[in-house]
């Protein structure tokens, strides 16, 4: 432990037993609590507590639970029995049905689009009023993103997909049989916010791998393909669908997919979040005679509705308050939302240019998928590239983070040059393919920035990745839903050159923002309090493996810990483990967490 902070277990003149001082230093809250991770030592040994000890009545762990011995993943035969050790066929086994799952859900922000004249026609609504449907779906989504994301680290993968997939099922129904536009609107909304999307999917990654393992970005790269793909399917498959087929086909063939996906999940895929795991192997553990508990188990609150709102906000305030977080997510967001203010542009263009029609329109989203190819190759040299970096200095902090942002520095003006080249190429007196190969050049930076983005927060974020890149995929969905309906109205207001021409502009801004954050990236990352947190907790545990932060608020699993700052727990222990008040010793800083050590008895 750095400074002059004294480890559990250390013995002093006397012979007893020392606590931390209350932080002389200046140390993080995780270090100062790091005693409770001891294996042995006491309060005060024989002659009473240490006179550094400082209590705080609202924090301190009951004593039941002070007792009870903790099972962690770097104790003897538990690694094993984790998600990081499953059969290599088998991890890729969860990642090919967590592809489709992904795919699934981005499939219903896009295939509705297909139905926009059907609804007009049987519901007397415009389709500008009807393209609503789809910017409700995606704003909500946003949220959904972040509002699930938290529960998958406290309770769980498995199940949380399980439900998100059930509900968004249910709400696709609901529009499928619509008796009125307003009750299309309502599941679209409800659909949108039960969708728990890419900050699950992708988290499930980094409780396969573990984040040093080679085969941790291309698991990356594999669903990161899947988010971007799945958006593009809807108009790919559309066409045929909205030719021959009435509209609430579009919906029922959502509902189709996504429930035998759902069906894959539920029969296939396993539990994969450590804390979950190590709860289940304790209570097993504890059959067969040995006393040990899962960090879970040994929460000390229950959830109540102040509970709920701590684990909802986690979300928001990595978003708000980690500057890395902020600044790839608004990277990501915006050249999200300019692509699909982009694409509304088809509809104007190679009807009226070149007499597309349905089917032929659907062939337009083709260059994009090309583009998301061609990128997606274009990683695999450059993740090798990362991996040896990382192997010739596995503490070099470039290599470790911002050295995954470095193929974007090539490939990020794809983006305004694409859009460039779509202004001077959209007109009869061209070939339409001049535009074709625009749309290739933004899809390859799209697929770009997304994928740079979401292997720097999965690395920088471990365990609570579901966290962090739900505040990507907010930003995504969210610009995405609230911009993509200005832009009917602008280019038919402005045409097509002039619209796509800001378009460009704001996209020079955006690629600025790229070399940015590579070159200012460490003091991004200094200025982010949990990712360093997190960091310092990887140096102080064998392999790097973190399962959980002890004092993130609101987390079930270390919820018997106390919280930042010596803030108040946020909801009240269970009746049968009371804390015993018991009052510091004069002079000890005030709200000063002080625990007990555990016994940690390795089963």
């Amino acid at each position: 432990m750095a400074g002059n902070t004294t480890t559990f277990g250390q013995k002093d003149g006397n012979n007893r037993s020392t606590i931390p001082s209350p932080n002389p230093n200046n140390n993080s809250i995780v270090e100062v609590m790091a005693g409770d991770r001891q294996k042995e030592g006491d309060i005060g040994g024989r002659n009473g507590p240490s006179p550094r000890v400082a209590f705080n009545d609202a924090m301190s762990p009951s004593l039941s639970q002070q007792s009870k011995p903790e099972l962690r993943s770097t104790d003897p035969d538990v690694k094993e029995q984790l998600a990081f050790s499953l059969p290599f066929r088998t991890k890729w086994a969860y990642l090919a049905i967590i592809f489709l799952v992904q795919v699934s859900m981005n499939f219903n922000t896009t295939l509705y689009s297909n139905g926009l004249r059907g609804i007009s026609g049987e519901f007397g609504v415009s389709e500008g009023d009807a393209r609503w449907g789809a910017a409700a779906f995606l704003i909500a989504y946003a949220f959904g993103c972040e509002l699930w994301a938290p529960w998958s680290e406290e309770y769980g993968r498995w199940i949380i997909l399980q439900m998100s997939l059930g509900l968004v099922n249910v709400f696709g129904i609901l529009v499928a049989l619509a008796p009125s536009f307003k009750a299309v609107i309502i599941g679209r909304i409800f659909g949108g916010l039960m969708t728990a999307g890419g900050s699950v999917t992708l988290a499930v990654i980094a409780d396969l791998f573990h984040h040093d393992d080679p085969w941790f970005q291309y698991a990356t790269l594999f669903i990161v393909a899947s988010s971007v793909g799945g958006s593009i399917l809807g108009p790919l498959v559309g066409a045929p669908i909205e030719m021959y087929l009435n509209w609430r086909w579009c919906m029922w063939i959502q509902v189709i997919f996504g429930g035998v996906v759902q069906l894959l999940h539920l029969i296939f895929v396993r539990e994969t979040r450590a804390t979950v795991l190590l709860d289940r192997i304790a209570r097993r553990r504890r059959s067969l005679g040995t006393d040990v508990y899962g960090p879970g188990e040994l929460s000390d609150k229950r959830i109540d509705w102040r509970e709920i709102a701590t684990i909802w906000m986690r979300p928001f305030r990595f978003f708000l308050t980690e500057p890395i977080v902020l600044a790839l997510s608004l990277l990501s967001g915006f050249s999200d939302a300019l692509i699909f203010m982009f694409i509304q542009s088809f509809a104007f263009i190679y009807p009226q240019e070149w007499g597309f029609g349905t089917l032929a329109m659907s062939a337009t989203f083709l260059p994009l998928l090309v583009g998301y190819v061609i990128s997606y190759l274009t990683f695999l040299p450059a993740i090798r590239r990362n991996i040896h970096a990382r192997q010739r200095d596995p503490t070099n902090q470039h290599a470790l983070y911002e050295d995954r942002l470095w193929w974007l520095l090539y490939t990020a003006p794809g983006l305004p040059i694409g859009l460039l080249i779509f202004a001077f190429t959209t007109h009869a007196s061209m070939h339409w393919i001049g535009s074709m190969v625009a749309t290739g050049l933004i899809g390859i930076t799209n697929f770009a920035i997304y994928m740079a983005t979401i292997d720097y927060m999965l690395r920088a974020y471990g365990p609570y990745a579901a966290s962090a890149t739900g505040g990507n995929g907010w930003a995504r969905d969210f610009l995405a839903g609230v911009l993509t309906p200005c832009a009917v109205p602008m280019y038919h207001d402005l045409g097509t050159f002039k619209a796509t021409i800001i378009l460009f502009a704001i996209s020079c801004a955006l690629t600025v923002g790229v070399y940015f954050t590579y070159y200012y990236g460490p003091i991004l990352r200094e200025r982010s309090k949990f990712a360093q947190t997190l960091a310092e907790e990887e140096k102080r545990t064998p392999d790097g493996l973190v399962d959980f932060i002890p004092d993130l608020p609101g987390s079930k699993a270390g919820s018997r810990r106390g919280t930042p700052a010596g803030s108040r727990t946020t909801s009240p222990t269970r009746p049968a483990t009371q804390r015993k008040k018991s009052t510091g010793p004069a002079g000890t800083e005030p709200g000063r967490l002080s625990v007990p050590p555990q016994t940690h008895t390795k089963a």
